[in-house]
């Protein structure tokens, strides 16, 4: 049988390919007897019938094999990439409503890539931003510019695929920090 890959880039299965083989049949009948070129012998209604078979046919195809062989879970890579906060300082004061605070970052065992994709290594990412746990920044850097309220703080960066999603155990370091108002 000819192999047949979906819109996605996946190969069919074999269910799959003689499903949509059946949807295609009924399709060529339906435009066949619908258009008046074929199958005269056969009622009208033959024609309609054909085509609603034929859609129901290639919806089955995309849906029956997901309802009945779902994938495996999805196994989230492990990095061996550590990341580390370089500034803000542990415990560091700043004054400002809101203060600039500047973040520099190093990482290691771990290359930032500017692009997003779902062929994942354990070495390439990108690095999210979290003030008290609220995304602030996905960056392809090292360094950044937050502004910051007033108050106790903690944040967080975090080395993720290049996916965006989190590696298997996170790759992710802390820092508190304070921000007084002027």
């Amino acid at each position: 049988m000819i192999p047949v890959v979906l819109a996605d880039g996946t190969p069919a299965d074999a269910f799959q390919e003689y499903v949509l083989l059946a949807a295609a049949a009924a399709g060529y009948l339906a435009f066949r007897r619908l258009r008046g070129s074929g199958f005269r012998s056969w009622p009208l209604v033959t024609g309609w019938i054909a085509l609603v078979a034929s859609a129901g046919l290639a919806v089955a195809a995309l849906v029956v094999p997901a309802i009945l062989w779902p994938p495996p879970a999805a196994v989230r890579p492990a990095s061996t990439a550590r990341i580390a906060i370089d500034a803000p300082t542990q415990g560091e004061v700043f004054t400002g409503d809101p203060a600039t605070v500047a973040v520099r970052l190093s990482l290691e065992g771990g290359t930032i890539v500017p692009f997003t994709t779902t062929k994942l290594t354990p070495t390439t990412g990108h690095i999210h931003l979290y003030l008290d746990d609220e995304l602030v920044d996905m960056t392809t850097a090292l360094g950044a510019e937050i502004r910051v309220p007033p108050g106790d703080h903690t944040l967080r960066a975090e080395f993720v695929a290049a996916d965006h999603a989190p590696f298997d155990p996170p790759v992710v370091a802390r820092r508190a920090f304070v921000v007084k108002s002027p």
